[in-house]
C-alpha cells in the first residue's frame, strides 16, 4: 500500500506537539504531516469497469442465511457503478483535517477535530474503530464531541478528537509483525503523546480498537484520564467462574460456531481469502457487508445509510488494504495475557449479538478501578455511528464522572 498515491498537493504547515498541553521538559518533537485523499482518476475507472462485469455466485441459502443477501449485493454493486459519487464523498473527507505521522518507524494516518467554542472542560480523545471498519466510522460520532454546542448538547465539555486509522487500515502503513493489541497501543500512545504533545488523554473504542485502549490502560495507565469500551473486556483468566459466568461464555462458543467463519479464514488463511478481495470488488463489499449486517443493532438499511457503506469499500478498494487489515487476525496468539486495565474503566456495553448478557462480574475482574457499567440502549458493534448522539452524551457522562 503506497499511502503517498493518494495525497494531494498541501499548502498548509506541519503539526507537533500542542503547546497548550505538552509537557514541553518531557516530550520528544515529532511531526505530522498534512494529508489529503486524491485517489487518481485511473483507479476509479478500473473499479467501475470491474463492477460492470461483476459475476455473481448462486446463492446457496435463502436470504441472509448462507451469507450475505443476493438481492442486497446485487443492489449495492448497482448504486455503486451507477449511483455513488467517491468525488462527492472525498471531498466531504478532505474537509476534515487528516495527517500522516511517523510512529515507531511506520505511519499512521489521523483526522483531528479540535475543539470547538468556549468549554469550561477540553479533553483531548481516541476514538478507535475496529473491523471491518475504518476512521470514518467516528466523524458524525467526533463533530459531536468537539462542537456540542452546535448540536444543542452541553457545552461544558468540548474534546479534541483524534481518530487514527489503526496499522494496516487504508492509510496506516503496518508495522513489523507481529502486530498485537499491544502494539497498537504503544503507536496510539507515541501519537497522542510525542506527536500530539498531550499529557494525559482519554480512549473510547470497541473490537480491536478496544482491545488497543484496554493496553493504554495497562501499560500508560499514568498518562490516561479513562478508558471507555463498547465491547466489555474479558479477565485474563476465566478457569474458575460463576455459574452465571459460565452461562454466558458458552453462549458465545455457540454464536461463533455460526458467526465465526470469517475470523477462522483470517487468522488462518489471510493471504488466500485476500487474493480474491483484492480482486473484486463485488466480493469485497460482500465480505463487508456480511458482518456490518450481522453486527448493528437493527435493519442495515434503516441503521446505516447505503453512501457511508461504499465510502468504506472505495477506501478499502483504493488503498489495497483489505489484506493487511487481516494482519491483526494473523497475528492473534501473539497477543500476551492482559494484566488488569489500571486506568479508570467504563464500559458503555453495544448491543451486538455477542456482547448480550455480559456478566459485569468477567469486566470487574479484567479492571482495577471499574468506574460504570452501562447497557446501551441502542446500538451495535458500530454504535459511534449507529447511534452518534447517544455515545457523544455517553462520552461526555463518564469523562465527567472522572473529575
Amino acid at each position: 500500500m503506497n499511502i503517498t498515491r493518494f495525497a494531494s498537493s498541501l499548502s498548509y504547515g506541519d503539526i507537533g506537539p500542542d503547546a497548550s498541553t505538552a509537557q514541553a521538559s518531557s516530550v520528544s518533537v515529532m511531526i505530522a504531516e498534512p494529508f489529503r485523499i486524491d485517489v487518481p482518476d485511473e483507479v476509479l475507472t478500473d473499479l467501475r469497469d470491474r463492477l460492470s462485469r461483476t459475476r455473481y455466485a448462486a446463492p446457496l441459502g435463502g436470504g441472509w442465511s448462507a451469507g450475505i443477501d443476493s438481492s442486497t449485493l446485487h443492489e449495492l454493486v448497482r448504486a455503486w457503478l451507477n449511483d455513488f459519487d467517491w468525488r462527492a464523498q472525498e471531498a466531504h473527507l478532505n474537509s476534515y483535517d487528516q495527517f500522516v505521522a511517523q510512529v515507531n518507524e511506520h505511519s499512521i494516518h489521523f483526522v483531528k477535530i479540535a475543539a470547538a467554542g468556549s468549554a469550561e472542560l477540553r479533553v483531548p480523545i481516541l476514538l478507535l474503530h475496529g473491523w471491518p471498519s475504518s476512521f470514518i466510522e467516528y466523524l458524525p460520532l467526533g463533530d459531536r464531541l468537539a462542537n456540542p454546542a452546535a448540536f444543542g448538547s452541553d457545552s461544558h465539555i468540548a474534546f479534541d478528537v483524534i481518530i487514527p486509522s489503526l496499522p494496516g487500515f487504508v492509510f496506516s502503513e503496518l508495522p513489523d509483525p507481529p502486530l498485537t493489541r499491544q502494539a497498537i497501543a504503544d503507536d496510539l500512545h507515541e501519537l497522542m503523546t510525542a506527536v500530539l504533545g498531550y499529557d494525559r488523554y482519554a480512549a473510547f473504542g470497541g473490537d480491536i480498537g478496544g482491545a488497543a485502549a484496554t493496553w493504554l490502560g495497562v501499560d500508560h495507565a499514568d498518562r490516561m484520564l479513562g478508558v471507555q469500551l463498547l465491547n466489555a473486556p474479558f479477565p485474563s483468566d476465566t478457569s474458575s467462574v460463576t455459574p452465571e459466568e459460565r452461562a454466558y461464555l458458552d453462549a458465545v462458543d455457540t454464536y461463533d460456531v455460526g458467526d465465526g467463519g470469517y475470523s477462522e479464514i483470517m487468522s488462518t488463511r489471510p493471504d488466500t481469502i485476500a487474493a480474491a478481495l483484492v480482486d473484486s470488488p463485488a466480493g469485497l463489499l460482500a465480505w463487508i457487508v456480511d458482518k456490518w449486517h450481522d453486527w448493528v443493532d437493527g435493519d442495515l438499511d434503516q441503521v446505516i445509510e447505503r453512501d457511508a457503506l461504499l465510502t468504506l469499500a472505495t477506501l478499502y478498494w483504493v488503498t489495497e488494504s483489505i489484506g493487511t487489515s487481516f494482519r491483526q487476525y494473523f497475528d492473534y496468539e501473539s497477543n500476551p495475557p492482559r494484566p488488569p486495565i489500571r486506568a479508570p474503566l467504563g464500559v458503555y456495553l453495544n448491543r451486538e449479538p455477542v456482547m448480550q448478557g455480559f456478566p459485569r462480574s468477567l469486566a470487574e475482574r479484567a479492571a482495577r478501578d471499574l468506574r460504570e457499567f452501562v447497557e446501551a440502549p441502542a446500538g451495535g458493534h458500530f454504535l459511534g455511528l449507529e447511534r452518534p448522539e447517544e455515545a457523544a452524551d455517553a462520552i461526555r457522562g463518564f469523562v465527567a464522572s472522572l473529575s
